[in-house]
């Protein structure tokens, strides 16, 4: 059975950490780096302070890290188990 993409969002959604991985909270700073992880799998994004940045990028940027992992990790939970599937979950801890 496909699950839809919201009900994919509300299974992640408990799961997801968003851990700013700067060297100071100052989001003015010359190192952003901004971490979305759900179990064990992350995307960090780099933001660089010289560049204008349109309002609420970051936002956005993290609502697409979150949809991507989603996405990433119900592949991951549909093929386990399945011999010909492509996406190992070996590496990844088991789900809280």
């Amino acid at each position: 059975m496909l699950e839809s993409m919201e009900d994919q969002h509300k299974r992640f959604s408990n799961s997801l950490q968003v851990i700013n991985r700067s060297d100071s909270d100052d989001l003015k700073s010359s190192d952003i780096k901004i971490e979305v992880r759900i179990q064990g799998l992350y995307i960090i994004s780099n933001y660089f302070p010289n560049i204008e940045h349109l309002p609420g990028i970051i936002e956005v940027d993290l609502l697409d890290s979150f949809k991507i992992l989603c996405r990433r990790l119900s592949r991951i939970t549909d093929n386990a188990g399945n011999p010909n599937g492509t996406v190992s979950t070996e590496k990844l801890p088991p789900p809280k």
